[in-house]
């Protein structure tokens, strides 16, 4: 009869330990870049900036889904537009959120008017992400994207995953992905709705 309360105390004190257990994995944020220094230097040569909120559509959610696998499910995404003097979009920026096992990777990224990507910037990772994203960020890894738009490939080269140790090109995958799905909402929330 004695084992079932030590057990059952056991299973108590491990299910309240817990909450700390996984605090102890998370480490703290890394800020590469305040969003505000992102939209502003991403958005050079705007004389005007807005922002606007979009909320996708069903219908938009499903073709999203089925050109690219994404599930575009926020509630909203926000765009942070810079406007020239004649009124015309210089730039629209956006910041996409990855959550990893290692936690979450924030990535902005700046939209031409044409929808190509025009720049790609790490604003946050956690400090363990931080070990295996800069060599991304320090060798120019985000510039191959500049150019491609939304039907265009963000497939990590093979030559730089032979190069690299697994979490770099993991994380530089997951960076990739999150410069594509700015495309996609650019195009899918301006360009396919005529919103420009």
């Amino acid at each position: 009869m004695r084992p079932i309360p030590f057990i059952l105390c056991l299973a108590a004190a491990s299910v309240l330990a817990a909450p700390g257990i996984a605090q102890a994995h998370m480490t703290p944020p890394v800020v590469y870049l305040s969003d505000r220094d992102a939209v502003v230097g991403m958005t050079a040569g705007a004389k005007k900036h807005f922002v606007r909120e979009v909320k996708l559509t069903p219908e938009e959610q499903r073709a999203i889904a089925s050109q690219s696998g994404w599930q575009a499910d926020e509630p909203f995404y926000r765009f942070y537009l810079g406007r020239g003097e004649d009124g015309k979009i210089v730039s629209a920026v956006t910041f996409l959120t990855e959550f990893t096992i290692h936690g979450p990777m924030r990535v902005a990224v700046a939209l031409g008017p044409d929808g190509k990507v025009k720049d790609a910037r790490i604003i946050e990772v956690t400090e363990e992400i931080s070990t295996w994203v800069k060599p991304l960020a320090a060798g120019g890894f985000l510039q191959q994207f500049v150019g491609r738009d939304s039907r265009g490939s963000f497939a990590v080269p093979a030559s730089h995953a032979a190069s690299q140790e697994n979490m770099v090109h993991f994380y530089g995958e997951v960076t990739a992905r999150l410069i594509h799905r700015g495309a996609i909402l650019f195009d899918t929330a301006f360009l396919k709705r005529g919103e420009m």
